[in-house]
Formats: structure tokens, sequence, C-alpha cells
């Protein structure tokens, strides 16, 4: 049954914006279209920037508002260089919400043709807030220029696995039964687990021909898809009209078109020499994480596979090679992207769960969930890899969130903390998939110990101090999560650099916005704390840039040219090496060659400096942003919490405690570990200060009134927001 609809003239895009936003509120039912401003876009610029001015102005801003709460909203927008086929990585959006596990603005990338489609169909953004009564999906058709909010009926049969349910509604609002109309036709949905746990996430998909599939990329983080499920979201559906090259109408065509085909030459040339992405995608990482000690394990106790001498880790990418379907050609989550990362698995026969005995389709998996539900569980199988992955998938679960929440689970059971009688019988020790993956379907049910544990690490601490007598300290040491979220799959006690990347993170540790950990650890490229804080200033806003545009982040960073590798590795001033010089000013031309403005590379950080700046007061009217929200990281993050960590590299540790001058020919291991741990916690705190100093931000780590005058963002609501920290 049609709820509401709203008919719509078609606007083409002029320069990468078609200038206006599409707007549905659930509660009401009511269906608007919105305009984009000239300010909103040259400040703003799209993608993460649109999202979030949209749900600044949107929400209350007399109150926190809680993730819940019908006011909530999901925002999903691509920018001005997305929809492209032009250039490698334009398939890319950005969805946001208040995050059911922070309580502040999650935002997460995701790739596949939702995003690209909504921009054709008329919109730089969609924007959802209320909530249904009943599951409703939202239907925008590009075609015929319709939005409909159309109810689901018991007579609909939709399916709650999201694998499935992403077919039949593929199926069912492709014009027709063609290839070519189904490869017009995406699907966003979550799934069953998305009710019970707060690490739901959303499928985007895409139908490719080559599969006969539709398959999925994931929004994973911070729990969006229970916000989705939550307001009795059942999918949106987006059928685009037919798409070209010129679709977004850029300003200088020619000049986009040559150097699009050199970064796809490029790519093309060099991947099967460097990372093979276009072979195992991220698959490529596990071992190198391995051999550099970087590899989770155990819940982060250690870097890297510590079966018996000479024993190769099971996750080279040999191995993943020959799992993945492999085909000649590009094989990626959207038109013209020549790194073609989106790899998958035909004819998987499910072990366990609802699927047992099926052979089914798998998307990925990619890195974060090899080392998450692999290593990070002491389980170096990969066939448990690609089971978790699959159920993750279509029960609508972040795999982030459960690799890092149940390996924190399985130390709590070999700690003691918890038992048996707890789990609900379930051996939660390391090395037992079935255990884990019990979770996972226990989540997906919405019955059993999966449930609690599907509420996220911060609230398992405080439950496992209250209830069950453990100790406060220890399990804030070893839970791996900050300001709510779970960390994603680095070990970062050897990098100060990326300890700080996860703890002065906007949304929570996550790689996205600053991975430095190759450079802090590896190349040795940012040695001094005025290094580091410069590093930590340039990348975040670099990376949110690509957010900002709908754009992906590999091509840039994954295939650098071999002339890379001819720069200096140390930093001076500010050439560094992992910089890619070459790609970033490739970067600015594209988007002078889209947008018609002239820009420089510096222009397009000072872009991103103003998106950066508005979440971080949004995270300060949300009741966190401050200097005490990116402090108290769980001690693991920075250093070894036990003496079996300690011992695991115990000649690394008493090295450094020598270099300190620091005698420690009597001390015990407790004693060194101790002196370790003071001399490391300060040094997090000296390169906080330091990074504040950098952004341009007060010791209350809050941006102050000149830099935001600075930015041209100085509204009034702002700096109501931050007077109080000045």
């Amino acid at each position: 049954m049609i709820l509401a609809e709203l008919k719509y003239e078609h606007r083409p895009m002029s320069r990468g914006y078609t200038m206006r936003t599409l707007y549905v509120n659930l509660s009401t039912k009511e269906i608007k279209i919105k305009p984009v401003s000239e300010e909103m876009k040259q400040k703003f610029i799209g993608g993460r920037g649109f999202d979030l001015w949209l749900m600044w102005n949107s929400l209350p801003k007399d109150r926190i508002v809680k993730w819940d709460d019908p006011e909530n909203e999901v925002c999903w927008a691509t920018g001005p260089l997305g929809a492209s086929t032009y250039y490698p990585g334009g398939g890319k959006s950005i969805v946001t919400a208040i995050s059911p596990l922070t309580g502040i603005v999650i935002d997460s990338n995701v790739g596949g043709h939702f995003g690209p489609y909504l921009k054709y169909s008329g919109f730089d953004a969609l924007e959802i807030q209320g909530k249904a009564e009943s599951d409703v999906i939202i239907f925008i058709n590009g075609q015929d220029h319709k939005i409909e909010l159309i109810q689901v009926e018991d007579s609909d049969n939709l399916s709650e696995y999201s694998h499935q349910l992403t077919q039949q509604l593929t199926e069912k609002y492709a014009k027709d039964e063609s290839e070519k109309e189904k490869q017009l036709t995406s699907v966003v949905s979550t799934g069953p687990a998305a009710k019970y746990a707060r690490w739901g996430m959303l499928n985007s998909s895409w139908y490719n021909r080559k599969r006969k599939w539709a398959s999925c990329k994931q929004a994973g983080r911070g729990g969006i898809g229970t916000v989705f499920a939550d307001k009795k979201l059942k999918a949106l559906v987006c059928r685009a009209p037919t798409y070209d090259v010129k679709k977004n109408d850029p300003a200088d065509p020619e000049k986009l078109l040559k150097i699009g085909r050199k970064h796809k030459k490029e790519i093309v040339t060099y991947d099967p020499t460097m990372n093979q992405m276009r072979m195992v995608g991220t698959g490529y990482l596990p071992d190198i994480m391995n051999m550099t000690d970087l590899l989770p394990t155990e819940n982060f106790r250690f870097g890297h596979h510590r079966e018996e001498s000479g024993k190769d880790i099971p996750y080279k990418r040999e191995v993943w090679f020959d799992i993945f379907e492999q085909h000649p050609g590009a094989d990626g989550c959207f038109h013209g992207c020549s790194v073609s990362c989106a790899h998958w698995i035909k004819d998987y026969e499910v072990m366990t769960g609802p699927f047992k005995g099926e052979k089914v389709v798998v998307d990925g998996p990619e890195y974060e969930t090899i080392a998450g539900c692999g290593s990070n569980w002491g389980i170096w199988d990969p066939k448990w890899v690609i089971e978790a992955n699959f159920y993750c998938d279509t029960y609508g679960l972040d795999t982030i969130g459960v690799g890092t929440g149940i390996a924190f689970v399985m130390e709590c059971f070999e700690e003691g903390i918890i038992d048996k009688k707890i789990s609900g019988g379930l051996d939660l020790n390391f090395g037992n998939p079935e255990a884990a993956i019990e979770l996972i379907h226990q989540m997906a049910r919405g019955e059993g110990f999966g449930v609690v544990v599907g509420q996220g690490i911060k609230r398992l601490k405080k439950l496992f101090v209250e209830k069950y007598g453990g100790d406060p300290e220890f399990l804030q040491d070893i839970g791996m999560e900050h300001k709510g979220l779970e960390f994603s799959e680095y070990v970062t006690k050897e990098s100060l650099t990326q300890q700080f990347g996860y703890g002065g993170a906007l949304k929570g540790p996550q790689h996205d916005e600053a991975w430095l950990i190759f450079e802090d650890v590896v190349r040795h490229s940012i040695p001094t704390f005025e290094d580091k804080a410069k590093a930590l200033y340039w990348f975040p806003l670099w990376r949110t840039w690509f957010g900002l545009c709908g754009l992906c982040k590999l091509p840039w960073n994954d295939v650098p040219p071999p002339s890379n590798f001819d720069l200096p590795i140390k930093m001076a001033g500010e050439l560094l090496q992992a910089k890619i010089p070459q790609h970033v000013q490739w970067y600015a031309d594209y988007f002078t060659a889209v947008t018609g403005i002239r820009s420089t590379p510096d222009d397009l950080i000072r872009m991103s400096e103003r998106v950066y700046n508005l979440q971080r007061i949004f995270n300060i009217r949300q009741g966190k942003g401050l200097r005490e929200h990116d402090s108290n990281l769980p001690y693991r993050a920075i250093g070894p919490v036990t003496k079996m960590e300690y011992k695991s590299r115990e000649k690394r540790y008493d090295d450094q405690l020598k270099e300190l001058d620091l005698n420690i020919e009597d001390k015990s291991v407790e004693e060194k570990m101790t002196l370790l741990r003071k001399y490391r916690e300060i040094q997090y705190f000296k390169l906080q200060v330091a990074v504040y100093e950098q952004r341009g931000w007060n010791s209350f780590g809050c941006p102050t009134i000149e830099l935001i005058k600075e930015l041209g963002i100085d509204y009034e609501d702002l700096i109501k927001v931050i007077k109080p920290y000045q």
C-alpha cells in the first residue's frame, strides 16, 4: 500500500550537483524536496558535509538527541565527484546518524550503486526522519520521477535476511526482467540482528552481470543499521535513469577524461606487482600486518600468528586468490573503477544456522573481517571467517564490531570474569569458532547471551563489573572501545601516532580518519612530536575530503606509482611519502575539472577543515567532543596489559626502558610494566596537546571562535555551543 507519494520534475546534474535534497518523514509521511543553497555547496561541498549540515539543522538544538528518538536521522549523500565513471573510485557515499553505540554522529562510507543512483535520480542527498508504525520501503523512482513511501504487507512475503531481500527487491522494482534494468536498480537493507544488537549495518547493492547477482557493500560502523531497523525501514530502493559518462556534467570533460585515463592506466599497470587489489582486494593485508606485528590476535594481545615456528599464516593473499571467484577484467562496486577490489565467493556451502547445507554467494571477506573474525578470535581457518562474513552480512551486523566485541568476551571468559553459566553454556575460549558463530545466530534470533554481547563493549564492561564482579580497571584496559565504538583491526601498541589517530577520531577508533601506523612503525617517517602532530592534522582532513566528494580512498592510497618510492622517507616540511603528491595534485585537478572551481591541494584541505570542525562542534552539542572524550583510551591500545603480553615482546620493551636511562636489572615484569605505562601515557598526553595546537583547538580540545570565523562557519548556533569552552 502506498502511504505517500511525490511526483517531481527531474533536474539533471550541473557540474556535479543537482542542487536539491530529498526529505522523508516516516512519522508524518511527509515527502519534500529541499534546495541546496550556494553557501551550503561552497562551505560543505557534499557527502559527509551535506549529511552533517542537514542533521545539524533538522535535529532539536535544545537537548541531546538519543539514537532512538524519532528526531534522529539517517542521511545519505554522495558528492560532486561521485556518480562519475570518468575517475576510479567514484561510487562512494557517506551515511550518517546519531549512533546507538556512541551517542554522537557516526559517519560510515559505503560503495554500491545506491548513492550514485540517488544522484542520477535528481538528489544530492537523502534525509530520513521519524519512525514508521510498521515496516515501510522508500522507493525512489528516478525513471518515472516519483517518490513513494510504501507499507510492507504480509502478502509481500519479503525475507528478513538481507541477501535474500536484496534479490527479491531487485527483481520486484526493476522495470523489467532484463539484466540492464536490474543493473539500474539498487537496494539498501539490513537484517534481523539489527533489531537486537547495536552493531547493525546497512547493505548497499549493485547488480553484477558477471555474477548474475545483486552484490552488496556495507555501511558498517556505529550501528546505522540499528537506527534503520528502529525506524521500521525495511529497505530503500532506487531505480535510476540510464547513466552515461557525462551524467554529472563536468565543467571540463576533456581535462577530466585525460587525468582519469592516467590514473586508471596507472592502477592497471602497477597493481599486479604491488598489492594485487584486482585479484584479492584488501585480502592482501593480513599477511603484511602479520609480518609487521600489527595483526590483532586474541583481543589485540598480540600482533602476529602465534603457531609453531615456520608455519605460515593461513590468511596469505595466495589463499584468498584461490578462494575468490576470479574473473578476467574489472569487478568493481561501481562503473569505471579500475581498482576492482570487490571480490566474492561462489557456491560457498554454509556450515551452521538457518542456511546450513545451502550454497550461497559471499561478498568478501575483506581485511577487517579476516582480522576481526579470524585472528582476533584466535581462529586461523578461512572457512570460519567466510561463515562469519556471510551471516554478519545477511543478519545486518558490522564485522568490526562483532569481531572486536566477541574477542573481548573471549578474553573475559578465559580470565574467569564470565563462565558457561553466564554464556548459556557456550565455551568462549579463543580458537572456538562454533561458539563465536552461535553468538551471531543468537543476535539474529534476539535471544541468549548473544543479545547481551551485541550491546557493545562499553555496556559489557559496565555489566561485567556490576553484575559479575569484574575488576573495572582491568576491563577498561582490555575493552577495545573508545567513545563507545569498537576498535578497527590494527594493533597500535607501538604506534603513538595511530593511538591518537584512534583516540582523537571524531566518531571513535576507526582507521578511515587516520591510518598512520605504517609511517610510524615501519617507515619511521614521522619521528618527532611535531611530525606526528602535522600528520594528524593533514591526514584526517585529506581523508575527510574523499567523503565530501563521493570518492573511494583506495585508488589514492593502495596503488602508488613507483616514482613515489623515490621520494625522501623522512618528513621535510610538508612532504611525506604517504601523501603520494602526484595523486593529490590529480585530485585537485579532478575537482577543478568537474566543478569549474580552480582548486589546489591546500584548497581541498580547507574544504575538509570546515566540515571536520562542524562535526567536532556537533559532538560537543551531543555532550561529547572535548579533550576528556579523546582521553582514557583502553591501555591495550597503548601498551601491554598482562605479563604474557609484556613477555611476548620482552626484549623490545626492555630496550625501550633502557633507552630512558632506567635501571631495570632487578625489576620484576610487573614493575617494568608500571614504568612503561607511566611513560607511554605521558607520551599520549603530550601528543594530544601538540595535535590540538596544530588543529587550532584550545586546551579543552574545542575549536576556537577565531578558527571558525577564519573558516567562515561562525554561525550563531555554532558559536553558542563552543562559547562556554573558550
